[in-house]
């Protein structure tokens, strides 16, 4: 099977954030995954859609924007015109998921749901159909570089029953603690899609660092 890696550009160098992105382009990555946080959904305090305005001419991989923001619904129209593919927002950031996920979609934008490592499946009972990706944090979210949470793994699995027999074909996404020693675990849980950080920007070959993600979930 194949696994896509989405590298984290939390963890690349901001000061030249158009070199640390063709790097992991090259190395195959599909996906580049932009945290998003506003210092009150979560305690750190990253980019906005100027960032991504900037990046998108240089490069083609899918933009998986995940919006660890309080309201969010009031910033889907700019990260959309900034350039997002994907665009995740948080079941606990919204009251009203089912029309937030409506309101993704109807920029065009593909629409996904992040759950924090407590937050039970359930809330996706009602809104499957309007879900083209899910993304189980196996880290509390806010900072790089966190433990991975093993307790989660079970979850992931749960999810990948629940996603099958309601034959919904939204992908898995897993984000938080993903190396080499964690991605095998992660891939037979059921993920598709494997989110990296500090593993691949924090490592001295990014490139090697992607590959070697890729061959440890293969196994």
């Amino acid at each position: 099977m194949h696994y896509a890696i989405a590298p984290s550009i939390l963890s690349a160098n901001f000061a030249n954030l158009a070199h640390d992105v063709g790097l992991v382009e090259k190395a195959g990555a599909e996906y580049l995954h932009i945290d998003v946080m506003d210092g009150h959904f979560v305690p750190n305090i990253t980019i906005g859609p100027a960032v991504v305005a900037a990046l998108r001419p240089h490069s083609k991989m899918i933009f998986d924007v995940h919006l660890m923001i309080e309201k969010p619904e009031k910033y889907i129209q700019d990260f959309a015109r900034a350039g997002a593919d994907l665009i995740t927002v948080h079941a606990e950031a919204t009251v009203h998921l089912h029309s937030l996920l409506q309101q993704i979609r109807a920029t065009g934008c593909r629409a996904g749901i992040a759950l924090n490592p407590s937050t039970p499946l359930e809330v996706l009972d009602y809104v499957l159909e309007l879900t083209d990706l899910v993304l189980v944090m196996t880290v509390n979210p806010g900072f790089g570089g966190q433990e991975f949470i093993s307790a989660v793994l079970p979850k992931i699995s749960r999810l990948k029953e629940k996603l099958q027999a309601a034959r919904c074909k939204a992908l898995i996404q897993v984000d938080g603690g993903i190396n080499v020693r964690t991605a095998a675990a992660v891939a037979r849980a059921g993920a598709d899609i494997l989110v990296a950080g500090s593993a691949v920007f924090g490592a001295a070959d990014p490139a090697a660092a992607i590959a070697q993600i890729r061959e440890a979930a293969r196994s």
